[in-house]
């Protein structure tokens, strides 16, 4: 299982990555797994601001559809709009090029409320 130590996870089993005021958001390797072929990425929120743990989105494969929640309050400024075309990226790359959102948080507190990749790896068992 790849739980990289650089990154803070969700309970909902989201990973964030922070540079400055910005966080990239994606689901984790083992979210992934779980859901299986990804066959569609839904953002509908793109240049909104949703509080902490609201749905952002949905990603839909073969045998689900999840939603995603926002760990941290802000504004949504960017979309991964090549999972349009390419939702497969998440399943493929999920810590790289199946990165779904950016957003410009605004309470960096919040940060420390996520999971370090030691209590995520607790959490799933890995």
């Amino acid at each position: 299982m790849n739980i990289p130590s650089n990154l803070k996870y969700t309970k909902d089993h989201e990973w964030v990555a922070v540079e400055g005021e910005i966080a990239t958001i994606g689901i984790t390797d083992f979210a992934q797994k779980e859901l299986g072929d990804i066959v569609y990425v839904e953002v509908e929120t793109l240049d909104q601001t949703l509080d902490k743990d609201e749905v952002f989105g949905t990603v839909e494969a073969v045998k689900t559809v999840s939603d995603l929640f926002l760990p941290l309050t802000g504004e949504i400024i960017e979309f991964n709009d090549s999972l349009e075309s390419e939702p497969e990226k998440v399943n493929s790359d999920p810590y790289g090029e199946g990165w779904m959102v950016k957003v410009k948080f605004t309470d960096a507190s919040e940060l420390e409320k996520l999971l370090s990749s030691e209590d995520y790896a607790a959490l799933i068992g890995a």
